[in-house]
Parts: structure tokens; C-alpha cells; sequence
């Protein structure tokens, strides 16, 4: 059979590759300034730009889409063309995918600091970004595919059965949960509200972890991983059940989020079976993964990549047995809201992600600029000072979180609550000095590593077209011996790819439909009213300064929580929350209950100067909302936009909404003035205040300072 002689693309691994590392390093220092910000306020700088809320989102989606993103692509682009032996279906579609993957994190950086979110957990970005991502997407879905479709080798490997799933499935995710309503140029609302967009928000939340923080991941796992070892990998057979199991249990998962909330029984208890059952195909994929270096440990012990690989491939099983522990009620009970999450999440960041990503870095750099590491004396330097750092980030997050869990929920002999919220803060703060001390050793070995690699790069040349000679693919696929049905759908993309995509629907269907269709799952409640103009244009202050990253608005069924902060939540108060504000870490407490509690004059000090109303507190000062002016120009859009999502405001009401508006602004103005604080009427801390005021007050049947709705 003659042989064809091709090219690999070598340039867009370099370019991924550089990406990753810059991304990181960018991703890591926002996290190292929130990790700082949230025991020294100072560190905010009164800005609103730098404030814990409008970091805190630039960090995750750093993290996460800029440094793991180009990390996959990295990956993905290195990997597949020799798995396919075939160069990638376009160099024009590669570079397109780059430059506007690039473009979209500096777009997400820009508007996420200026305040445009969308409030929703790893999915913030505002509409426009939410549609170039989908068309980039689509980008590399057709030139990955197309390169399978090209290629010389009949045999789909394991590490593109990932590929592929993590393809359609992300695709999946991002458009359901991003569907919005526009009602200005960077600003929309959730086409969901309360208990339903909780449910589509955490069912794309836990698998943006699932299909991009960890399939694709795996796939690089499986190719990497034997190449480092110079071993094949341990089990196909186990391979074959990891993917497909995983991929079919992983999509039903995302319930375990919303234990002992408003969301509906049934859908809890269906997260919590699910993630249970999740055990077995991750522990499957890890056993997997470190049985392949069976008869290799002495080369472990003297290759700094295998040692980044290993202990990656551990943190994953560490971090795959703790989400189905965490998802048991009685252990959520304790975790969730706290800093145990924390430790949790970033087990699989720092250490699966990260580590697995600095091992592909080191092994794959020197090839394709045909020389050796630089260093491996740096290399594992840069291993041990990252493995401390994880180990000084992730354990006093887990001692913050048990400690917090258990003071919240201490009475006294006479049944009165033992500590107010702020003394469970300010007890655990030790804890957060150490995790940032863990979070700044970790980050310096990404410098020791970006050093290593730099000199690396410098003794040697990049070759950008890799010379690679394989036969062509057969048009008929010969067949020796039994044939099983895995062997007839690892040789066909385009039907692996829409059974991926047929097993990854069929949980979001099952979970998500009944809550939309069946109206028992959200029983309404005759007082709930809409927001006033001023109360929603208030809550979108509320979202875009962050405020739902610390404070929670969910009172679960507890003693402590009731006893704490009022009457536990209902699922019929959140119909017009678009988007649902439930929250995930109380840093602050909960504000479901927070309107009526405290006069005017509270709130507007508080916002000014936390410290002056709460001692010790660690929130930032928000004083810019008392000079900004309130823009009343969008409300009628808001409106228009709230009454196409079935929100009942009367018809026309969008003429009129501003009246109402003003005369609620002027109520606020005059109870302010009563206690000689003078501001301008439409001061974006008169809207605040609205929200603040109104939260909770429909369920305890009164409405202070609320303008009544025609």
C-alpha cells in the first residue's frame, strides 16, 4: 500500500500552548487577589472595578475558559493529528479559533470588570459574548471533525471518544442555559426564573465541571499520559466503560447542587442517586490512568512530568469521590455554603487541571521545538512547591468549612443562636491567610515553570510542519475475527458524536421538563408580587456589583437557618427572579429575609462604610453607589423585557414605569432625610436600598416602602 507523506501543524500548539501559560498566570493572580481581599477590605481599593465582586467572576472564567480552555486546545489540536495521522482539517479554522477564542476572554475580562454579568455561576457573560462563543465552537467542531473525517488511521482512540463528547455536550450546555432576553446592547435577563433557572443554571454548572473541566481532560489523560510512560494504557475494556458510563451519569448530577432547597424533592433525590452511581466510571478512569504506569514507578520517580501526571490523575479520584460524598444530604448539610466547596473545587483546579496541564506543557513543548526540557532539576522544583501550595490552600478550606458549619449551628442552654453571623467570619479567618499563602507558593512555580520553558523554547527551533508519512485509510475496513459493537461505533465519528449526544440528552430532558411542564413542582403563592421599577432596577445593582457571590438567598429547612434568618424558603417566591439569586458561599449572611429588618439609614452606612455598622466586618465600602446617578432611561426596556418573560405587569405599564419609580425614590429620599442623611433621589443607593428592603416581605405578608403596581 503506498505511503503519503504529510505535516503536522506544530504553530497552533505553540500558540495554544503560550496562551495557556499567560492565561494562567493572569487567572491565578485575580484568584490570589480575592484570596486576599476577603480577610484585608483594603485590598479591594474602594473601586469598583477591583472590588471581591466583579473579581471574583474574571478569576473563574480565567481559570477555567482562558487557562484550562487553551489548555484543551493545546492538547486537543497536538493529540489528535497524531491519533488521526492527518493535519488538522484547516489552518484558516485553527487560527480563526485562536484569535477569537483570545478575543472573547479580553472581551469577558473587560465587561465582567465593568459590571456587565449576567449573575449566573461560570456562565456570566453577557449575550453578545454568549453568541461568539457558540459560532467559535462551531469553529472547532468543524475542523476537528473534519480531521477525523480525514484521517489515515480506522480507529478512533479512546482520547477522541472524549473529544467528540465533550464537543456536542458543551455545545448542549451552553445554548440551553444561555438562553436570554436582550434589553439593551450588553445587558439581558435569564429566559428562566427562580426554581427552574437554579435547576438549568446548576444543571450546565456541574457539567461545564463534568464536559470541560474533566472529559476533555481525561482524553488528554489517555494520550499523554501512555506517551510519558512509553506504556500502553492499562485497560481498553475499562476505557470503554469509563467514557460511556460517565458521560450517560454525569449529565444527571447537577441537582446535588440544590439539596434542601426550594428546588422540588424528586429532582434532589435524582442528583443524589446519579452522583453516587458517579463513583464507578471516575474511580474506573483514574485506576485506569495509574495502572498504565504499572512496572514504571522508578521512571516516575525520576520524570518531573510523570510526577505532575500522577498526582493529577489522583487529585481527580480525590476530587470524584468527594462531589458523590458531598451530594448525600447529610453530608451537604454541613458542606454546602461553606468553604468546604472551596477546598473541594480547587483539589480539582489546582490539582487535576493544573498539574495535568504543567505535565502536557513540559513533555510537549521540548518536542515540537526538537529539543530537551531545559531543566528537570526546575521541573520538579516547580512540582514540589506546586504540591505544597494545594496542600496549604485546600486544608484550612476545609477546616474554615467544618468550623463555620458548626458555629452556625450552636445554640445556647437557653436555645438562643451561640455566635451572630460575623463572629463565624471573622473565627476562620487565620484559615483564609494560610489558603492565600497556598494560593501564592502555587503560582510561583507557574513562574519557576514559564522560566523553565522559556529557556527551553530558546535551545531550540519550532518545527512548524512536522514531516509524518501513514497509508491512507481503506475504503473498506477490513475485519479479523469477532467484532464487537464498541468496534463498529469507534469507527464511525459522526454516529459516536450523535449517540454522545443522545445519552448526554436524555438526564437533561428527564430532569429538566417536569419542572417546566408540571405546575405542582412550583406551587404559586397569591402574595408575590413583581418588583417595582426601582426594586429591579435596584437587584440589577445588586448583580452587577457581585453581591450573589457572598451572600446567599436561601433559607434551607434548618433550625439554625429559620432561628437565624426567618421562615424557610418556598419555591413559589422566586417567579419573577430572573435571574434566580440562591447564591452557592456565604460569605455574608443571607439576605432572604433582609427587608424590614433594618431602617434606610442601615443599609445606605452599611454600603458606605460596612465597618461603621459591623465591626470586624470583611465587606468592601460601596461608595460609589452614592454619587452615581440611576440610569431611568433602560427601565421601560427592563419592562418591555420582564413582560416578554411573563412577568404580570399591566399593559403600557412601561409608559408609566418611571412615575412609579420616582415617587418610590422620593419615599426612600424622605427616610433617609429623617435621619439627617441627605442624597439625591436618584442615587443608584436609593435602588439598592428598594431591592434590600423588598426582599422576603411578600412571604411575611407585609411590603414596607413598596409603590403598588396598578
Amino acid at each position: 500500500m503506498q505511503v503519503e507523506k504529510f505535516y503536522y501543524d506544530n504553530k497552533i500548539v505553540k500558540m495554544f500552548a503560550y496562551a495557556t501559560m499567560l492565561w494562567g498566570v493572569v487567572g491565578m493572580l485575580a484568584g490570589l487577589l480575592i484570596a486576599v481581599q476577603i480577610y484585608l477590605p483594603a485590598a479591594n481599593f474602594n473601586l469598583p472595578i477591583t472590588t471581591f465582586g466583579r473579581v471574583r467572576p474574571v478569576h473563574t472564567n480565567a481559570v477555567i475558559f482562558a487557562f484550562v480552555g487553551n489548555g484543551i486546545f493545546m492538547g486537543v489540536y497536538y493529540s489528535l493529528q497524531r491519533l488521526c495521522k492527518a493535519r488538522m482539517f484547516s489552518d484558516t479554522l485553527s487560527k480563526i479559533h485562536f484569535w477569537v477564542w483570545q478575543l472573547i476572554i479580553v472581551a469577558a475580562a473587560v465587561t465582567l470588570l465593568a459590571g456587565y454579568t449576567s449573575g449566573k455561576e461560570y456562565a456570566e457573560l453577557e449575550w453578545p459574548i454568549d453568541i461568539v462563543i457558540t459560532l467559535v465552537w462551531v469553529v472547532f467542531g468543524i475542523n476537528m471533525f473534519g480531521t477525523i473525517l480525514k484521517r489515515r488511521e480506522s480507529h478512533l482512540y479512546v482520547a477522541i471518544w472524549f473529544y467528540i463528547a465533550t464537543w456536542v455536550t458543551v455545545a448542549m450546555l451552553h445554548i440551553v442555559n444561555s438562553f436570554e432576553i436582550p434589553f439593551s446592547f450588553m445587558k439581558s435577563y435569564s429566559f428562566y426564573a427562580g426554581v427552574q433557572d437554579a435547576l438549568v443554571q446548576w444543571w450546565y454548572g456541574h457539567n461545564a465541571v463534568a464536559f470541560f473541566l474533566t472529559t476533555p481532560y481525561l482524553g488528554l489523560m489517555y494520550y499523554f499520559l501512555p506517551k510519558a510512560a512509553n506504556r500502553p494504557v492499562y485497560s481498553y475494556r475499562l476505557s470503554i466503560i469509563h467514557f460511556w458510563a460517565l458521560i450517560f451519569i454525569y449529565i444527571w448530577a447537577g441537582p446535588h447542587h440544590l439539596l434542601y432547597t426550594a428546588l422540588p424533592d424528586w429532582a434532589q433525590s435524582l442528583g443524589t442517586v446519579f452522583s453516587i452511581m458517579l463513583i464507578a466510571p471516575s474511580w474506573g478512569g483514574m485506576l485506569n490512568g495509574l495502572f498504565t504506569l504499572r512496572g514504571a514507578w522508578d521512571k516516575v520517580r525520576e520524570e518531573p512530568v510523570l510526577k505532575f501526571l500522577v498526582v493529577a490523575v489522583t487529585c481527580y479520584g480525590m476530587a470524584t469521590f468527594e462531589g458523590p460524598m458531598l451530594s448525600l444530604k447529610s453530608v451537604n448539610a454541613i458542606s454546602h455554603f461553606t468553604d468546604w466547596t472551596i477546598a473541594h473545587v480547587h483539589i480539582g483546579a489546582l490539582g487535576w487541571n493544573g498539574f495535568m496541564t504543567f505535565g502536557v506543557l513540559y513533555w510537549l513543548i521540548p518536542r515540537i521545538f526538537n529539543t530537551t526540557l531545559y531543566s528537570k532539576k526546575l521541573a520538579t522544583t516547580h512540582f514540589w512547591i506546586g504540591t505544597l501550595g494545594i496542600v496549604l490552600y485546600a486544608l484550612p478550606m476545609y477546616w474554615a468549612g467544618f468550623t463555620q458549619a458548626e458555629m452556625w449551628k450552636q445554640f445556647t442552654e437557653e436555645g438562643q443562636i451561640k455566635y451572630q453571623f460575623l463572629e463565624t467570619v471573622t473565627h476562620i479567618i487565620p484559615m483564609y491567610v494560610t489558603r492565600s499563602l497556598g494560593g501564592a507558593l502555587y503560582i510561583s512555580g507557574v513562574f519557576v515553570m514559564i522560566y523553565n520553558i522559556w529557556k527551553t523554547v530558546a535551545q531550540g527551533k519550532l518545527i512548524e510542519n512536522e514531516e509524518a508519512e501513514a497509508a491512507p485509510l481503506p475504503k473498506v475496513a477490513e475485519t479479523h475475527g469477532k467484532q464487537y459493537w464498541h468496534r463498529w461505533i469507534e469507527r464511525r465519528p459522526i454516529q459516536m458524536l450523535v449517540l454522545s449526544l443522545v445519552l448526554v440528552a436524555i438526564g437533561g430532558l428527564l430532569e429538566l421538563v417536569p419542572t417546566f411542564l408540571i405546575k405542582s413542582n412550583i406551587p404559586t403563592i397569591a402574595s408575590v408580587k413583581p418588583y417595582t421599577p426601582l426594586e429591579l432596577q435596584g437587584r440589577d445593582i445588586y448583580i452587577r456589583e457581585g453581591c450573589y457571590l457572598c451572600h446567599s438567598q436561601m433559607i434551607r429547612p434548618f433550625r439554625d437557618e429559620v432561628a437565624r434568618y426567618g421562615e424557610y424558603s418556598k419555591a413559589g417566591e422566586f417567579v419573577y427572579d430572573h435571574p434566580f439569586q440562591w447564591g452557592s458561599k456565604r460569605t455574608g449572611p443571607d439576605l432572604a429575609r433582609i427587608g424590614g429588618k433594618y431602617p434606610d439609614s442601615w443599609h445606605y452606612n452599611h454600603m458606605s462604610d460596612p465597618r461603621s455598622m459591623s465591626p470586624g466586618s470583611i465587606m468592601p465600602s460601596y461608595s460609589w453607589l452614592l454619587d452615581n446617578k440611576l440610569d431611568t432611561a433602560i427601565t421601560p426596556a427592563k419592562i418591555r423585557a420582564m413582560q416578554t418573560l411573563g412577568v404580570p405587569y399591566p399593559e403600557g405599564y412601561d409608559k408609566k414605569a418611571n412615575e412609579d419609580l420616582v415617587a418610590q425614590e422620593n419615599l426612600i429620599k424622605a427616610n433617609l432625610k429623617k435621619d439627617k442623611i441627605e442624597t439625591p433621589a436618584n442615587a443608584e443607593i436609593v435602588a439598592l436600598i428598594a431591592y434590600l428592603q423588598r426582599m422576603g416581605t411578600d412571604i411575611k405578608g407585609e411590603k414596607k416602602q413598596v409603590a403598588s403596581l396598578p
